[in-house]
């Protein structure tokens, strides 16, 4: 989407997409401002303290990063903390969806009320009328109703329009993304052929506050998580023991300690009773289940029942399906096939032609 000359704040990461978003803007003449969300206590003052180094977007590594790409573009650049917004807003949801039996996705969380929420305050404050992020998605606005759309990447291996589903109208209508139709080779050879100082930084972890370990490291840290309980199969009877349910996700085959003659699976998981649910894989495929929080972004809301394409996992395909509602539930049939691992906490994600984001929620049940 082609805009005039304006105020642009980058929601710079310190990795090679934002900055290449940056620098795209730079070049198109835009007067551009680099802001880097300080997200953790590791990435402490960077003037002053010494803090310790911290993986992905969260650490002082990404601060220090971007600092050197927004010197090497020629661009102001602040960092902006919001260290307890995100412990309220994305870590604390995190420890508690877990705690709960689910599994969630942090970064769609993050986008809405983060990226797209506090930073947007602070860019609108400096004079911005928009603010960019290296997402690999497409944006457009509809000419008859007037809607912003987000549309699936060009390049299906980085499209990341999973993750925008929560946005609204207001944040669509400041968003830039400046890599729409790009792929992720294209973006590296640009970031070679103009230098820039991250050209061949690492792609971040998909948790960026999780430095070191795994999820269950750190939830570890966080106490008052699930001791030992039971594996038990659909019919209720023990199988084995667990560690504790925040261990495990739906679908799960590796880890799981058991012996069995036929490959076992998760199945679901009952936090209450501290109980993992294992069987066939082919108790694993569901032909529908139900949706909350669901917020239709590229259109609005539609008379249901209403065909569409659905994705219940960041990386997964999109299978044909039909939202429906069933009193005051959103229900998501499978059309042509069952889907695979139904999973709690994840984001249910439909879509229209020419991966048009017509909106998505959170799988309930």
């Amino acid at each position: 989407m082609t805009i005039q000359r304006q105020r642009v704040v980058v929601a710079m990461s310190g990795g090679v997409d934002s900055s290449v978003a940056a620098h795209i803007l730079k070049e198109e003449g835009h007067d551009v401002l680099g802001m880097t969300m300080k997200l953790w206590p590791s990435a402490c003052d960077v003037q002053g303290e010494s803090p310790a180094t911290s993986s992905g977007g969260c650490g002082v590594d990404a601060i220090h990063a971007a600092q050197a790409v927004a010197s090497w573009i020629g661009i102001p650049h602040c960092v902006v903390d919001l260290v307890e917004d995100f412990e309220k807003s994305v870590v604390s949801d995190f420890v508690a969806e877990y705690r709960s039996g689910n599994t969630p996705n942090p970064c769609v969380r993050c986008n809405a009320d983060l990226k797209f929420g506090r930073l947007w305050s602070r860019a609108a404050k400096s004079g911005a009328t928009r603010i960019a992020t290296g997402h690999y998605v497409r944006l457009d606005r509809d000419a008859q109703t007037g809607r912003y759309q987000i549309r699936a990447s060009l390049d299906s291996e980085k499209d990341q329009s999973y993750a925008l589903w929560s946005l609204g109208q207001p944040q669509l209508e400041h968003a830039l993304f400046p890599l729409a139709g790009m792929t992720k080779q294209q973006v590296r050879d640009l970031a070679r052929s103009v230098g820039l100082p991250v050209a061949d930084r690492p792609e971040s972890q998909d948790l960026c506050f999780v430095s070191t370990g795994t999820y269950r490291d750190f939830l570890s840290t966080r106490g008052g998580l699930p001791g030992p309980g039971d594996f038990v199969d659909p019919d209720g009877r023990v199988v084995g023991r667990h560690p504790g349910y925040t261990h495990f996700t739906i679908g799960q085959r590796r880890g799981l300690g058991l012996s069995s003659p036929a490959p076992l699976y998760v199945l679901s998981i009952d936090a209450r009773a501290n109980r993992v649910v294992v069987g066939a894989e082919g108790s694993l495929y569901k032909d529908a289940f139900t949706a909350k929080s669901v917020n239709w972004q590229g259109i609005a809301p539609p008379e249901l029942p209403l065909e569409c394409a659905v994705k219940i996992r960041y990386r997964g395909p999109a299978r044909p399906a039909i939202v429906r509602i069933e009193g005051e539930r959103t229900i998501i049939c499978g059309k042509a096939m069952a889907f695979r691992a139904v999973t709690p906490g994840q984001s249910a994600v439909f879509y229209g032609p020419d991966g048009l984001l017509l909106g998505g929620g959170l799988i309930e049940r």
